[in-house]
């Protein structure tokens, strides 16, 4: 008869709790500069869709050794009825936060301050017509939430979404996703069939060679822009605007749309066109 030896083993620590943490889900890599990423929803959370909320990872300070977030803002790219919560970054190798954000796996979790904010919502808008969307990289993060949102289609005729990136593969989130509405069976049983029909989308590349090359703020001063879409340009009577971009992409469209005679609004004084200050390309 043998004797059995018996190892007891301490059970592990348990896992010490990060203040408003959220499971990652999913995670999608698109470019080597691009992924996107699904989380869990914390139950408490209400936004409108087109806000942003701070998110990050726990890292240690190297003065004090304490462990702390390190947070930045993302503009939320799920509609405000999803379940989960979904992002699109941009991958930075010397990022303090994307460097290390942009390996996240399902299981990990990340860092959410449930506070949404923004201005790049329909309650900012005076009832228009017509909305365009302007967006350069990663600005199209807050369309993908508000092109999924039963609201813009309920107050607009037709939706014009602009993606402009340096190359053509920069593209494919927003393309894909505006592909899949078509045969998204709960956005056309709630909003109607065939809501899809009234986008009309723009994307244009300034590096890489594909379909229609240029900034988009170049093809609408010389016109060509408009009449790619079949439309007369843009007034304060009928267009309403929102834009997400760089720094320059937006300050130059301001001036732009300040020339039709668009205003800018805000969450507190709607008008005809917004700006997301917080993005960062």
């Amino acid at each position: 008869m043998t004797e059995t030896t018996v190892t007891e083993t301490k059970p592990a620590p348990a896992k010490k709790a990060v203040p408003d943490a959220q499971t990652v889900t999913a995670v999608k890599h698109w470019t080597d500069r691009l992924f996107s990423f699904r989380c869990t929803r914390p139950a408490s959370l209400r936004f409108r869709s087109g806000e942003f909320v701070m998110i990050g990872l726990m890292t240690t300070d190297e003065k004090t050794g304490r462990e702390k977030p390190l947070l930045r803002a993302y503009s939320i790219a799920s509609p405000s009825w999803d379940e989960e919560m979904e992002f699109y970054s941009i991958k930075v190798e010397d990022g303090p936060l994307t460097s290390r954000l942009q390996h996240i796996k399902v299981g990990d979790e990340i860092v959410m301050r449930p506070k949404p904010v923004g201005t790049l919502v329909h309650d900012a808008l005076l009832p228009g017509k017509r909305i365009w969307f302007f967006a350069t990289g990663t600005g199209f993060a807050p369309f993908a939430s508000l092109l999924r949102e039963p609201q813009t289609y309920e107050d607009y005729d037709e939706i014009i979404i602009t993606h402009t990136c340096r190359e053509a593969g920069e593209l494919t989130y927003g393309r894909e996703l505006i592909e899949g509405l078509k045969d998204d069976e709960l956005l056309n049983e709630v909003i109607g069939e065939g809501f899809w029909k009234k986008i009309k989308y723009y994307p244009t590349t300034t590096r890489e060679e594909s379909a229609k090359m240029g900034r988009i703020t170049d093809l609408m001063r010389s016109g060509e822009a408009f009449r790619d879409l079949g439309v007369d340009g843009m007034n304060a009577e009928t267009d309403r605007a929102m834009i997400c971009g760089n720094l320059a992409f937006n300050l130059e469209l301001k001036d732009m749309f300040e020339e039709y005679g668009l205003e800018e609004g805000a969450n507190s004084d709607p008008k005809h066109y917004v700006v997301e200050k917080a993005f960062l390309d």
